[in-house]
């Protein structure tokens, strides 16, 4: 059985843009935009700052030390040093982890917003940034609301 052939379309009649001309319509039809007011709603560099390094302390040390509890029961092990059940190795690397989200949530929780670092914990600053946070959550309408 042969085949119907669909109808060849002619493209020839389609006008030809050199490149020149079609990278400088895209120029021309893009809209620039400019920021009417400069409003900052992140975090502060200073802060951010003070944050990573409260978060490598208290999260990236135990962390560390989760991951080196495999490697440490592996040598104590095959040295024959020590018999360690599986099920010890695991709990004890998870606890390391658990204390590693922990500290997670501390370094970034007691970080001071102020331009001085505040104290070396930061433990005070714990409910000032807990309001904060629970600020950002709440609908824009709540927020404005609140400030009248």
């Amino acid at each position: 059985m042969k085949k119907k052939q669909g109808k060849k379309k002619n493209f020839s009649k389609k006008k030809k843009i050199s490149e020149s001309d079609a990278f400088r319509n895209i120029e021309k039809k893009v809209p620039t935009i400019t920021p009417k007011t400069k409003q900052s709603t992140g975090i502060p560099k200073y802060v951010a700052d003070r944050m990573a390094k409260r978060i490598f302390f208290t999260a990236g040390i135990p962390t560390v030390m989760g991951m080196s509890v495999f490697v440490v029961s592996y040598i104590i092990v095959t040295r024959n040093i020590a018999e360690i059940p599986p099920s010890s190795t695991i709990a004890i690397s998870a606890l390391f982890f658990l204390l590693g989200l922990g500290g997670l949530s501390f370094g970034i929780l007691s970080a001071s917003w102020d331009k001085d670092p505040g104290s070396f914990f930061g433990i005070e600053n714990i409910p000032l940034n807990i309001e904060r946070a629970k600020a950002a959550f709440r609908p824009a309408s709540q927020n404005f609301d609140q400030k009248k």
